[in-house]
């Protein structure tokens, strides 16, 4: 746990939220194949500039109250929301880590995962920009930096994506329609390369609790219908964020329980 006062939290959070207001950029114009650097900030409604003051993290969104200056359009309550969550998580990463070059990795994941629930539910797309680097850049840090390995990394890899590519290979056949999309096999893949082997199989297995649950509710509420589609990358990121933050106290319990 970190021990070193309150600043270097509520500078960790500050950040976040920066970074959050970056990640925005990245949900909304990722599926849209669009530039993440160019043109710079702008209302997505009357395309007119955003200034710096009214593109502070959280505080401009509450100070506009959630509405464009120019076009009074209103601004998706998304936006402070995933400012709010990734300066969150910088904090708990801080708090549960301690100021490390392993908090710095974690955190790129954190938002990394972000980036894919925002895309996932807003257009149904795992961007492949995310994935296929993060793959890499999970196996090269866990080679490095992280208490991994190379060995544990790429088991993480090959279990994660292999096992969600073998339920898409079979649904067809057993269930009759598609299952697993191509972007939640290399999303498993990613997480396997920053967690391990161990954490992903925790990530399959709290993503799939926590989408039929939410399935099964939504479907009993009459919101959605038994055939209608419902991302799956949003729950395992989820299940990424459980075997992040309290994986080893799980598995430590779970051990404990076989062992008597």
């Amino acid at each position: 746990m970190h021990e070193g006062g309150l600043l270097p939290l509520l500078i960790a959070g500050l950040f976040g939220g920066l970074i959050g207001s970056f990640l925005n950029v990245c949900i909304y114009r990722l599926p849209r194949q669009e530039s993440i650097a160019w043109p710079g900030s702008h209302c997505p409604k009357c395309s007119h500039p955003i200034a710096w003051y009214d593109n502070i993290p959280i505080l401009s969104y509450l100070a506009l109250v959630g509405r464009c200056r120019h076009c009074t359009g209103r601004i998706p309550f998304r936006y402070p929301l995933v400012e709010m969550l990734n300066a969150s998580g910088y904090v708990a990463l801080l708090w549960v880590f301690g100021p490390s070059w392993i908090t710095v990795i974690y955190g790129s994941f954190y938002s990394a995962l972000l980036v894919v629930a925002g895309t996932d539910l807003s257009h149904k797309i795992i961007p492949n920009t995310v994935t296929f680097p993060g793959i890499i850049a999970g196996l090269v840090c866990a080679t490095t930096v992280l208490p991994l390995g190379f060995l544990d990394s790429l088991l993480g890899i090959l279990v994660g994506g292999g096992i969600l590519w073998l339920l898409a290979w079979a649904s067809p056949y057993l269930f009759g329609k598609e299952g697993m999309g191509g972007g939640d096999i290399k999303l498993l893949a990613m997480i396997g390369a920053f967690l391990g082997w161990k954490p992903a199989l925790m990530t399959i297995m709290v993503g799939s609790l926590l989408g039929s649950l939410v399935g099964v509710a939504l479907i009993a509420a009459q919101v959605i219908k038994r055939e209608d589609y419902i991302p799956f990358g949003p729950f395992l990121v989820c299940g990424a964020l459980v075997a992040l933050f309290w994986g080893r106290s799980l598995l430590d319990w779970y051990q404990g329980i076989l062992a008597g």
